[in-house]
């Protein structure tokens, strides 16, 4: 075990102004040993200085683990990342210009890594293509103390381009399962493998360092070679973590179901009614049997549990952009990882299928829209959240959909009957005149041909081509109360309006695989109160806003 050093002494290593690449996606395959030995070298020493961090998917618990070893001032000059939400103190320091700082799609980096490996002189795609990472726009240039173009449009054959190039690797920071005495890595304990191949290739052929942290060693591997995920001709160093600086999730310490050590059951708890559940059972009838589909991080997570219960997980396939195809993908601080998962593959592969159009069906989160139905998830005044994978999921998808409560912050609703009735919205507005930031360009999306539908527990949005057209809102809701006076828009409102199905509304099962349960004659009755409604009130104040 020649290889083998402690974690102080690969803190040692990492130079001032030293390009470090950290892998992992929340906690899974972040080498959380060796960031918190970096971290108290700097606060003993000063050293390392002036780094510059670069990392594709978030890393941390937004408190003390992952990235957030990295947030102090003079430890790091530059930040290129994919999501900033989970390390708070980064984002802090960017947006108080203290840093330079850049968020990228967390697809563009992982296969940016690739291309450094290959010597390319960096990734050319159409993923950023009108958002925030067009350089028509802000160049992924979180602050103005970021004057250096990490994006570059260019145009071939008649057609735009996003170019972004590549550069050196000095330090690579990455994780596996056990480490043989040629410092061969195998990863059968780990929910992913990641991008972390890619890395390490990227620093090797850069003449960098790769440092893999590791539970265990071995003098040679039993497993047959192609469970080795990172050869050891790769590999500089081995640092052994302490078991509590290596859990296999930032929620759980190790969970064979994710390995496919042991198969689990699946979710049987019934989750209470709420308005997450209500959206989770209205995207819910939006999946297509036998489809491909990506389910975001947050609300769309409900998606797979409401599916769990109404025994459709087996209809259609779920991914998650790190690797996972199958199973029951996790939530939380476990989300990234998959339960039963069919298959698990390195994160830019996956990224290869998002990008060329593999997903059927894609269900992410709505932060903030506008009549133009573009999207905003990214970023919100000084509080930094990142694009991650969403721009490379938006951008490749024919048919997607965004999920979230109408209202943002703390709001009560009261469920009776197949009846939403809304107590208090919250103190923040998602339907806004403008966007802070596009995330999601709903113009491009439209001439691209996609199908957009915006989906909330009190109503849902269709993206037409002269904007958001409301299309159905839930029975008990009052429109001009609880959605029209809640927008900052009128959006388009056509005879074609109907209410949202009443099933989503009660206890129980919606029995989704037995249609028509709920007798016609009901939803013909609720379609007419909703109608004479509309029609009792003043036409013009429900003019269209865009068109």
């Amino acid at each position: 075990m020649t290889k083998q050093i402690s974690a102080q002494q690969a803190a040692e290593l990492i130079q001032d102004h030293a390009t470090l690449v950290t892998g992992g996606f929340i906690g899974i395959g972040f080498a959380e040993g060796i960031a918190k030995a970096i971290e108290q070298r700097f606060t003993d020493h000063q050293h390392p200085r002036g780094l510059t961090l670069v990392y594709a998917a978030g890393q941390g618990d937004a408190q003390t683990r992952g990235l957030n070893h990295f947030c102090h001032e003079g430890m790091v000059r530059k930040v290129i990342g994919g999501h900033w939400g989970l390390a708070p103190g980064l984002g802090q320091l960017a947006t108080e210009n203290k840093i330079e700082a850049y968020n990228l799609p967390q697809g563009v980096i992982c296969h940016l890594f690739r291309d450094i490996a290959a010597g390319r002189p960096g990734t050319l795609t159409r993923v950023g293509l009108n958002t925030f990472v067009d350089p028509r726009f802000e160049g992924g240039k979180i602050n103005q103390r970021s004057k250096h173009d990490q994006v570059e449009l260019l145009n071939l054959h008649g057609e735009d381009y996003l170019f972004y190039p590549a550069f050196p690797v000095d330090v690579a920071l990455l994780r596996g399962t056990t480490a043989d005495a040629q410092g061969n890595i195998s990863m059968e304990r780990e929910a992913l493998p990641l991008e972390a191949l890619a890395i390490a290739q990227a620093a090797r052929n850069s003449g960098g360092k790769v440092i893999v942290q590791v539970e265990r060693t071995t003098h040679e591997h039993h497993l047959t070679p192609d469970r080795i995920r990172i050869p050891g001709i790769l590999v500089d160093h081995i640092v052994v973590a302490e078991p509590d600086d290596h859990p296999q999730t930032f929620a759980e310490p190790y969970n064979p179901a994710y390995c496919g050590e042991v198969v689990a059951s699946q979710t049987e708890e019934t989750e209470p009614l709420s308005a997450r559940k209500v959206i989770g059972r209205r995207a819910l009838q939006e999946l297509r049997k036998g489809s491909v589909v990506n389910l975001g991080i947050g609300m769309p997570e409900m998606v797979s549990s409401v599916a769990a219960e109404e025994g459709m997980l087996d209809d259609f396939t779920l991914t998650v952009e790190p690797g996972g195809i199958g199973g029951q993908p996790a939530s939380g601080l476990s989300f990234g990882a998959v339960s039963n998962a069919q298959a698990i593959i390195d994160q830019p592969a996956q990224f290869d299928f998002y990008d060329g159009g593999g997903l059927d069906q894609a269900f992410l989160g709505l932060a903030e829209t506008c009549p133009e139905g573009h999207v905003n998830v990214s970023r919100f005044g000084k509080k930094l959240a990142g694009a991650g994978g969403f721009i490379n999921i938006t951008q490749n998808t024919r048919d997607l959909y965004f999920l979230g409560t109408f209202t943002s912050g703390p709001q009560q609703i009261e469920i009776n009957n197949g009846q939403l009735q809304i107590i208090r919205n919250g103190p923040v507005k998602k339907f806004l005149r403008q966007v802070q930031q596009i995330t999601f360009n709903g113009e491009y999306a439209f001439r691209q041909g996609q199908n957009v539908t915006f989906i909330t527990e009190r109503a849902v949005f269709v993206l037409t081509a002269k904007g958001l057209k409301l299309t159905e809102i839930a029975p008990g809701v009052e429109l001009q109360r609880d959605i029209l006076a809640q927008m900052d828009f009128r959006p388009i409102i056509d005879d074609d309006l109907t209410p949202m199905d009443p099933r989503l509304f009660n206890e129980g099962c919606m029995n989704l695989q037995h249609p028509g349960s709920h007798p016609p004659g009901h939803m013909r009755k609720v379609w007419r109160q909703l109608m004479d409604n509309i029609h009792e009130t003043d036409s013009d104040q429900y003019a269209p806003a865009v068109g």
